[in-house]
């Protein structure tokens, strides 16, 4: 076999619902075998595991073997107890590579023996993986700011896990991701980011204090050569949309190659993103649907309709003239259109099709639209018109003031000086904003661009924004679904990433 035809082992830690092993086993060599096998994936979340083991379980077949069980299982022709009484030995192999496991002291003793098992003789292998990033966002932190218990998050300090199975089995490449609010974030006045950055450097003398002998040189994979001290740390971020992903997506990456390997890595090969309107426009329409009150279409209907007859939809200002030209002809669709609020009906993106298509798939999961109040439905049908004739997603101050919402800050919203784009819709002739985890508490900042639709993105859409597959299932109720999306890597970026690994381990002498 060519050594550019080998399969690397991978070991995934943190691995939420697997956006960063999906890239990996994504990868394939020029004989078409897959470059990177995961041999370990743990997560301690349980849907997020579920959807972790689901995906393992897809990934033990050739994509030409997949069992017609598991299309069965997402078209809801069976459940998951008769998928795995019907694929048991399989199933078996997802269990034993996507572990349920909390990382920490307690498990350690465990996880060092099942990665040494895992490992067998290899020398040549990937650690990739980030600790949970909630307390470093800047999002997470602005919540936090005011709680004594900030300081003592058990997430800040959870990279030492990852440095602790860096000690124990010093793989001679590591891929470590966090997020950008990292650069900035500090725990006792001291800058988090350079501390995790000195430590990885120098793993043995971080956590054994004056013990040495292992080191590593780190890369970014947005620039070339390698991260010495006097370079500043936001060289490890990646802009998700310079490399082919729909989504302005900001995260750190990085890459770590034992200091004894005499390899330099290359960096991501820039490249133009989608838009929002190419990936997702395929979806089937569906309208959202009314909380606090009987949901049907026609409740719907009227909830939109009487819009009609409001005082600011009859105002003469002419800057509003293509707004509200876009919001009537909505308002045509909606009275002329009936639409359900969800659908399965499955249609591949305008682009990209190779990556997200699967011409098995029947079905479009996770594609249901959750639930607005009509004063929502309202200010969703005037944001999403207001983006669609001008190309740009209103601020507060572009709303009608009937439309305000009845909050304290509103004023200042309005003034620019906070929360000014409170209702954000992707536009969809760009790139979207980031995909982020609180896209499962409310809609407001990821409102879909068709008025005619007036909601929130489903998990399927945001899925695609974030380059999952089409067929990639995930587990669990809607808002853990949403929370697995918003905190993964894409795969897209993932596989990207994947490439300039396996080129290290291609390069280092031996076999």
């Amino acid at each position: 076999m060519k050594r550019e035809d080998i399969t690397y082992p991978v070991v995934d830690l943190f691995a939420g619902p697997g956006g960063l092993g999906e890239g990996f086993s994504e990868l394939h060599n020029s004989n078409n075998s897959r470059a990177f096998k995961t041999i370990v994936s743990i997560e301690r979340d349980e849907f997020a595991h579920q959807t972790l083991m689901l995906r393992h379980f897809f990934k033990s077949y050739p994509r030409s073997l997949v069992p017609d069980d598991y299309y069965a299982y997402l078209e809801g022709q069976i459940n998951k107890k008769e998928l795995i009484q019907k694929n048991s030995h399989n199933w078996e192999h997802a269990k034993s590579t996507a572990l349920k496991i909390s990382l920490g002291e307690d498990t350690h003793d465990e996880v060092q023996q099942i990665i040494c098992d895992r490992l067998k003789s290899s020398k040549k292998w990937a650690l990739i993986g980030g600790p949970p990033c909630q307390a470093y966002s800047l999002v997470g932190r602005s919540r936090m700011m005011n709680n004594p218990e900030f300081e003592e998050d058990e997430r800040h300090f959870l990279y030492k896990e990852y440095l602790k199975i860096i000690i124990d089995h010093r793989p001679p490449v590591f891929v470590m991701e966090n997020v950008k609010g990292l650069l900035s974030a500090k725990v006792n006045g001291e800058s988090v980011v350079d501390k995790i950055v000195e430590d990885l450097r120098s793993p043995r003398r971080a956590i054994e204090k004056n013990k040495n002998g292992l080191k590593y040189k780190l890369y970014s994979l947005s620039q070339s050569g390698e991260v010495v001290e006097d370079i500043e740390p936001k060289s490890f971020i990646v802009r998700a949309e310079e490399y082919g992903v729909p989504q302005a997506r900001h995260r750190m990456f990085i890459l770590g190659i034992r200091a004894d390997i005499d390899v330099v890595p290359g960096t991501l090969e820039k490249s133009e993103p989608p838009s929002v309107e190419q990936i997702i426009s395929s979806m089937p329409k569906i309208r959202s649907s009314i909380s606090r009150r009987k949901d049907d279409y026609d409740e719907w209907k009227e909830a939109l309709l009487c819009i009609s007859e409001t005082s600011w939809i009859s105002s003469k200002k002419k800057e509003d003239v293509s707004v509200k030209k876009e919001i009537k002809s909505a308002l045509a669709t909606i009275r002329n259109t009936p639409m359900g609020n969800s659908s399965t009906r499955y249609r591949p993106p305008r682009v990209m099709k190779s990556w997200y298509f699967d011409n098995r798939l029947k079905v479009a999961t996770c594609h249901e639209a959750r639930s607005h109040m009509v004063s929502d439905l309202h200010r969703y049908l005037y944001a999403s018109a207001h983006a669609s004739a001008l190309d740009i997603s209103p601020k507060l101050r572009d709303f009608p003031e009937e439309l305000l919402p009845a909050h304290k800050n509103v004023k200042d919203g309005c003034e620019g000086k906070m929360f000014s784009d409170r209702f954000r819709v992707q536009v969809k002739s760009r790139f979207s904003t980031t995909i982020t985890s609180h896209i499962s508490k409310d809609g407001h900042y990821f409102i879909h661009y068709d008025p005619s639709q007036c909601r929130s993105l489903t998990v399927r859409e945001a899925a695609r924004l974030q380059t999952f597959p089409d067929n990639y299932h995930f587990e669990g109720p809607r808002t853990s679904q949403y929370h697995q999306v918003g905190n993964a890597v894409p795969p897209y970026l993932a596989v990207q990433i994947a490439e300039v690994v396996k080129e290290v381990l291609d390069k280092m002498p031996g076999d």
